[in-house]
């Protein structure tokens, strides 16, 4: 391996999650099941949207396009990771490692911008009924996915290309279970310090933006909800909101603590531990959370197994 102005060619060497144990064996049998209950419970959700017409709503359109982000987001790095797990190599190759990263930050801003789009949706449905169809016509709705999509890419190209032009000089040991940037920093030879700034102002617009329009969209809803409601009718309401936070605050909270801190104050254990959380637990609770415990989705689901 050249020092200085290493090739391009060299692959890297991904850690992993785990190091091999009994313990270890435990956890990523867990890690496959979980996997593959979110893939099965997103790939559900998005057959019972397209089969039932009764479901070709706004809100179901934007979870569909949720539930897709997430079957991707977490196929991106799961797979890897138990490839890795299960042989002798660690190695991924410069290009592998490349396009991992920018997969990974397109659908991880893609993701958080719909999230807030779909609580506009229900700020919208719940404080505006009566310009609802209007506000939220089929073509807007194609309008915040395709915007969010361009912009999620457009932002994940700009920093791909960046790190992956720099000069890697040290050790090619990724500390981590797959390619993230900001665990592709520490191996750089050249001061980033700089370029931290732009991935700071990057992880502001793109996550904690859509962040305080959820937080603003569920206080108003609430508001709406509590003046009018009563009873049953304001549980629910609280339920349903207070379940959307929880799991949204899960996703913003822990992708702003890797994208916005520099790289000066990551533990590389502590790195991997908060992205499983967004890598793994997030895709696991949407659709849950979203969709499956709703009474029309559920009524979807008995009307297709009839």
């Amino acid at each position: 391996m050249k020092m200085g102005n290493q090739s391009v060619e060299t692959d890297f060497i991904l850690s992993g999650l785990f190091q091999y144990g009994q313990m270890d064996m435990f956890l990523f049998v867990a890690i496959v099941i979980l996997f593959s209950v979110a893939l099965m419970e997103n790939i559900i959700l998005v057959l019972l949207i397209q089969v039932d017409t009764r479901l070709h709503t706004p809100m179901y359109f934007l979870l569909s396009q949720l539930s897709f982000i997430d079957m991707m987001y977490i196929s991106t790095t799961v797979p890897k990771l138990t490839t890795n797990f299960l042989s002798n190599s660690k190695n991924i190759t410069f290009l592998g490692c490349e396009i991992q990263a920018f997969v990974f930050l397109a659908l991880g801003g893609t993701e958080a911008l719909l999230l807030g789009f779909m609580s506009y949706d229900r700020y919208l449905a719940i404080c505006h009924p009566l310009r609802y169809p209007i506000l939220m016509s089929k073509k807007i709705c194609w309008f915040m996915v395709t915007s969010a999509w361009t912009s999620s890419s457009t932002n994940a190209l700009v920093h791909t290309l960046y790190v992956f032009q720099l000069p890697f000089c040290r050790s090619r040991i990724v500390n981590h279970f797959f390619c993230e940037v900001p665990s592709l920093l520490p191996l750089v030879c050249q001061d980033t310090s700089q370029y931290e700034y732009t991935i700071l102002l990057s992880g502001l617009i793109i996550l904690l933006l859509p962040f305080l329009a959820i937080l603003a969209s569920y206080a108003q809803v609430l508001t709406v909800v509590f003046q009018i409601s009563l009873g049953k009718g304001q549980t629910k309401a609280v339920s349903t909101c207070s379940s959307h936070l929880i799991v949204a605050s899960l996703f913003y909270v822990t992708t702003l603590s890797t994208y916005t801190r520099p790289h000066s104050m990551h533990s590389p254990e502590q790195d991997k531990a908060v992205a499983v959380f967004y890598t793994i637990i997030t895709p696991l609770l949407n659709p849950f959370i979203y969709s499956l415990r709703n009474k029309e989705v559920t009524r979807a689901m008995r009307r297709l197994l009839a």
